[in-house]
């Protein structure tokens, strides 16, 4: 079992930065990669971003040059700094881990980005 714990959402204008934060619960060792997906309303979740045990990383098309992930294996977390937000990156984001057994899932956190 992996617990996640998710934080760093809010409220932006467009154009603004935030950093969502995502501590996992398990040494990253026997995790193959962590990641963020978001679900905005009425829409289906998709990947925004994910790095894996060799930091290869991973970025959906929409998010490339504006959203960057990262880790600290000291502390079992990952990040995602998020720049120049746009109103459609408005979502609930979700942290995941992968293991070889399962994947496991944050509680989401919102990201709103206003006009």
């Amino acid at each position: 079992q992996v617990q996640l714990v998710e934080s760093g959402g809010g409220l932006v204008q467009a154009g603004g930065s935030l950093r969502l934060s995502c501590t996992a619960s398990r040494m990253f060792f026997s995790i193959n990669a962590m990641g963020w997906y978001r679900q905005a309303p009425g829409g289906q979740r998709e990947l925004v971003a994910a790095i894996f045990k060799d930091d290869y990383t991973n970025y959906a098309n929409s998010v490339k040059g504006r959203f960057t992930i990262s880790r600290d294996n000291a502390k079992n977390t990952v990040y995602l700094q998020m720049n120049s937000l746009k109103p459609e990156d408005t979502a609930v984001y979700y942290c995941i881990a992968m293991t070889d057994g399962s994947n496991y899932w944050g509680q989401g956190t919102q990201v709103s980005v206003s006009i």
